[in-house]
């Protein structure tokens, strides 16, 4: 089971947002690379980054802080948020990211995923984002009208290296991530399903390692509020 700690940057901070709310969000006095290297110095290896601003604009402007990251502490690292074209891809490709991931761009145009999986074989990682079992996309703010299960189905010999699954309703309330539908999809998936949302303590972790098909999980808030101490996260680090 691979730990990922979460860095979610907005303006050149550490921030963590609410259910994707940029209008409800927490901003931490660590810049993301003292997190970055907190997270290195503790022993893990993996990293899960979101540019928020990337996000928002369609445009890599964290590329700098990613590579400077990615470089310094040798962490691999996915990274997602408004990565919507091939050239996106490339650049974060090019500075050392581990996996590159693809979201509303990807549900909105799956020509582009399958091109994407295509031109960089084992770097593309799926974003799933689901209230209710239907697909979200633009920073969560539309909802596709596509159910989780349907748009798997029709993506799913693309060739995608991982799945990363979040149920929108449990991201940042430290409730425990929906196990259920996180089961059915990693069931239904060709790739390793990555657990994302809602994680609040070690038992989660703990459950997690009993599913099928699950290759790792996301930790965030529960990190930055200090309800999970580092020290104990990465026992469960593997």
């Amino acid at each position: 089971m691979k730990i990922f700690p979460a860095i979610d940057i907005k303006d050149k901070k550490c921030v963590r947002l609410v259910k994707g709310d940029f209008d409800n969000k927490t901003e931490y006095k660590m810049s993301p690379f003292e997190q970055a290297e907190k997270y290195k110095d503790h022993g893990f290896k993996n990293l899960h980054i979101v540019d928020l601003d990337g996000a928002l604009t369609g445009k890599t402007i964290n590329l700098g802080i990613i590579q400077d990251i990615v470089y310094k502490f040798n962490l691999k690292v996915e990274i997602g948020g408004g990565i919507r074209n091939l050239d996106s891809i490339q650049k974060y490709i090019d500075v050392g990211v581990d996996k590159v991931i693809l979201g509303s761009a990807a549900i909105k145009d799956k020509d582009f995923l399958k091109k994407a999986c295509e031109k960089f074989p084992n770097k593309i990682a799926l974003g799933l984002d689901a209230k209710k079992g239907y697909l979200s996309v633009s920073g969560w703010k539309e909802n596709s009208n596509q159910s989780t299960m349907d748009y798997l189905k029709e993506v799913n010999d693309y060739g995608v290296s991982r799945l990363i699954y979040t149920d929108i309703n449990r991201d940042g309330m430290k409730q425990s991530p929906n196990f259920d539908e996180t089961s059915k999809v990693a069931e239904k998936s060709n790739c390793p399903v990555i657990i994302s949302g809602g994680v609040s303590s070690l038992e989660d972790i703990k459950i997690a390692k009993t599913l099928q098909n699950i290759e790792g999980i996301i930790v965030g808030k529960a990190i930055y509020d200090g309800d999970i101490q580092l020290e104990e996260l990465v026992k469960e680090d593997a």
